[in-house]
């Protein structure tokens, strides 16, 4: 099968010589498996093992105290430690006290490690103390819009740039792929298939799997129908500020409680908040931060949402490839949708107008942002000066 290549891959290809231990982390089935056997094939030499942590005989393995005996049953299976060896490692999360053999072997032999997990806090927490040093950690997420293109074998123009004007030829070409992209997002499996009720059951069986398995694996959490619930909530409230005080009323779940499962649901990859942009003070109201759902096909199946909210999703998960997001609000209620790396503000209009470009440039004066663009789904009937959601690759 043809390799189809994911924008962190280049990053991970040049760590791989270096001795540091390569942490690749992020939600489950985006692809984390996937980029480690690449890697390994690589991998220069034949002395190298992969070990999926899944099978009760690898766990049990790395479960041993006697680290002598962990070297003897790799040796067993054709690993030499007299020589540069490469341990790839998937779903580390459910032996965590493999960490320890981990450190063991790193400081000993010329091993270098690829791991995944799918967790960046428990990762980040389970390595950090004893490999202090010793790794690198790398975040996956579903597919960007182009890498979306990519696994369709579309082309496209990966030169784009955010002041882009819109193009009408282009807009024809690819609005069906963008549609879809809102619709189911971009887990791999996912967008590698045509049949829509495929792609409604895959999706249906990625959220039960992070629900009943992830959340289990990595947390004390046992009901989790919690989990399920305040999902489904945030979904409903995606693109909005969070108000822990009524979700927490409308759950039955303390505030203290939310506020630690959205923190899990954020560091697991599943939703992301955005802070507002505080400059002027005077002016600004320090608000709470926004919620939004880091994949399209999920927001979808956990709750039915405007046309609106879904593209104001699908644009965020698009500029999180971009670089650090705000959002910029005031006391009036006038907001800005994005402030993308403080120098850049994008307001989000399914179909835009001359009055919202008016209107985002004259809010933008009081962060003294002058860089303005608004992004929108359809063409529009009076601008020209907008970049369509589909050219943000």
């Amino acid at each position: 099968m043809r390799f189809l290549e994911r924008k962190i891959y280049p990053s991970l290809k040049e760590h791989l010589p270096k001795k540091q231990i390569t942490i690749l982390t992020g939600l489950r089935r985006t692809g984390k498996t996937t980029l480690i056997k690449k890697l390994m094939d690589d991998f220069e030499g034949k002395n190298k093992i992969y070990i999926d942590l899944e099978r009760l005989d690898n766990r049990e393995l790395f479960s041993e105290k006697n680290y002598d005996n962990i070297i003897y049953s790799l040796g067993s299976r054709g690993l030499n430690f007299k020589e540069k060896t490469l341990i790839a490692i998937d779903e580390v999360q459910l032996v965590p006290e493999m960490v320890s053999a981990i450190k063991y072997l790193y400081d000993n032999y010329d091993v270098k490690f690829l791991v995944t997990g799918s967790s960046s806090y428990y990762l980040k927490n389970l390595f950090s103390e004893s490999l202090a040093g010793r790794k690198k950690v790398f975040e996956l997420y579903t597919l960007s819009y182009g890498e979306f293109l990519t696994f369709k074998n579309v082309e496209y123009n990966s030169k784009n740039n955010l002041s882009r004007y819109f193009n009408a030829y282009e807009y024809e070409r690819l609005k069906n792929y963008y549609e879809d992209y809102i619709k189911y997002g971009g887990f791999p499996e996912v967008v590698l298939t045509d049949d829509i009720n495929e792609k409604k059951d895959l999706i249906s069986d990625i959220l039960s799997s992070y629900i009943n398995i992830d959340i289990k694996n990595i947390s004390e959490i046992r009901d989790q129908n919690n989990i399920h619930k305040l999902l489904k909530m945030l979904a409903s409230r995606v693109c909005t500020r969070l108000d822990y005080s009524k979700i927490s009323s409308l759950t039955g779940v303390s505030r203290p409680t939310v506020y630690n499962y959205i923190d899990l649901l954020e560091h697991t990859f599943v939703v992301t908040r955005i802070p507002v942009l505080s400059k002027n003070k005077d002016r600004e109201i320090v608000k709470a931060a926004k919620i939004f759902i880091n994949d399209n096909g999920l927001l979808n199946q956990l709750a039915e949402v405007s046309s609106g909210v879904q593209f104001e999703n699908a644009i965020f998960n698009q500029l999180k490839f971009y670089g650090t997001l705000k959002y910029y609000s005031l006391k009036t209620g006038k907001e800005i949708d994005f402030i993308l790396n403080e120098e850049m503000c994008i307001e989000v209009k399914e179909t835009a107008s001359l009055q919202d470009l008016s209107r985002l440039n004259n809010l933008a004066k009081n962060i003294n942002i002058s860089k303005n663009i608004i992004a929108a789904r359809y063409p529009s009937p009076t601008l020209k000066e907008f970049v369509w959601g589909g050219d943000l690759y």
